[in-house]
């Protein structure tokens, strides 16, 4: 019976959002256009920022990484869907498989300590407003994010190192458009109980505990908010945490959204499509939440498309 298992896989083949082929040419213009959005609004985010002294602030300097985060986050996946479909192929290679789930989860994972990050500094900001500077000087700034890498790429390189020792069968077909760690484990024929032990273990500590920062930071915040006698002291310490607010709510909405419908469905085409909410649709979003929402990004933006124009 070992003989049938295939532990030296050469490719998976990765079915993609839809095998219809009369979609493929509006699929790929539809990612294509979601994907360059997404390029272009995260990285005028980080060069509002960096160009602008008056944003350089522990708020957006979490921001810009998140941004950064953000574009490393949809390019892990997008450009080889393009890439696939534009080439009418469907294969990834073993070792490209592992690579993209190892950095697909990384900076989904950062994304969400970033997250986390951020709603402390708002906590810090709105509730200890005389000592701000103090607390968030820039060495703990350095180190929150340093932290923040440590713990994602320990994460990710747990994971795949789990998917290493498996062995894969004949069938190597993964109905998604990209390398998800469940549907690996799911294509496997040898034991994959500690796989499974290991991943539900390991995500639910890495989602649940930066959720309980968040929900920990802001329920101090609505209480230092309600203390505020005047209307206009609640809304302006309430429209700083406004943006990071709406973020975390797309962020956490869409990953349980997506949860809830591939457990409900049991159908792993549904699947995928779904988690385009979280894998594309949440990346591009954020940077038109800050910039719609945030006064002093929308002034960046104003002067940093105003020294283009003057350059030009």
């Amino acid at each position: 019976m070992e003989s049938e298992n295939q532990t030296c896989v050469s490719e998976f083949i990765l079915l993609g959002v839809s095998e219809d082929v009369l979609l493929q040419p509006l699929l790929f213009g539809l990612f294509l256009s979601m994907y360059l959005v997404t390029f272009i609004g995260n990285l005028l985010i980080i060069l509002a920022i960096i160009t602008d002294s008056h944003l350089h602030t522990p708020m957006y300097f979490f921001l810009s990484n998140l941004s950064l985060a953000d574009i490393c986050f949809i390019s892990t996946t997008i450009p080889k869907m393009l890439l696939n479909i534009q080439t009418q192929s469907k294969v990834i290679t073993y070792a490209g498989c592992i690579t993209q789930l190892y950095f697909f989860m990384l900076f989904g994972d950062l994304d969400n300590f970033l997250l986390t990050v951020m709603a402390y500094d708002r906590f810090v900001a709105i509730c200890h407003p005389l000592h701000y500077t103090i607390i968030m000087n820039p060495r703990l700034c350095g180190l929150l994010l340093l932290t923040s890498w440590i713990m994602t790429a320990l994460h990710s390189l747990l994971q795949s190192l789990m998917v290493l020792r498996l062995s894969f069968c004949e069938e190597l077909e993964i109905p998604h458009f990209f390398c998800e760690l469940n549907q690996l484990i799911h294509l496997a024929c040898s034991d994959t109980f500690l796989n499974d032990l290991v991943m539900y273990f390991a995500t639910g500590l890495v989602a649940i505990v930066p959720l309980t920062g968040i929900l920990f930071s802001y329920s101090k915040i609505v209480t230092s908010i309600f203390r505020i006698s005047s209307a206009g002291g609640k809304y302006k310490a309430f429209s700083t945490c406004g943006s990071h607010l709406s973020v975390v709510s797309l962020f956490y909405g869409t990953g349980l959204g997506v949860y809830l419908s591939s457990a409900a469905a049991q159908n792993s085409r549904a699947s995928a499509i779904a988690s385009v909410m979280y894998t594309v649709v949440t990346p591009m979003l954020n940077p038109f939440i800050y910039s719609l929402k945030n006064k002093d990004i929308k002034q960046a933006l104003k002067k940093l498309f105003s020294q283009e124009t003057f350059s030009t």
